[in-house]
């Protein structure tokens, strides 16, 4: 197992709980988006957030509009739905719980580490 693969695969396992946290504190352009993840170390390649915008968006969790730009054409502006913040509580719940059962996890092996040593 090749170690970057793992730790690519764990990062895109929270990227809708990420986007939808974005877009749920305020509407939000897809490269405003794209600059927080990277920021936040989440997002390598640029062309992973639109095809989860858009499945997002299919799935009625949200929706967007379009918004006049000074420094071009129109832009994209995502918005959560009322179902997406259910969702997104439904999300960070489950996410509290995963983080708690993996630390468990972790410090259980970590004492049967060092009883063994």
């Amino acid at each position: 197992m090749k170690i970057e693969n793992a730790i690519a695969q764990m990062k895109k396992g929270v990227l809708d709980l990420c986007i939808l946290s974005i877009i749920n504190e305020e509407e939000a352009y897809p490269s405003d988006m794209i600059n927080r993840l990277k920021s936040a170390d989440l997002i390598v390649v640029e062309g992973t957030l639109y095809p989860i915008l858009s499945r997002l968006k299919n799935s009625g969790l949200l929706e967007y509009h379009w918004k006049e730009s000074n420094a071009g054409p129109p832009r994209k502006y995502f918005t959560i739905t009322e179902e997406g913040k259910q969702a997104l509580n439904v999300l960070l719940q489950s996410w509290h719980q995963f983080v708690q059962s993996v630390n468990q996890s972790i410090k259980i092996i970590k004492t049967e580490n060092e009883q063994n040593t």
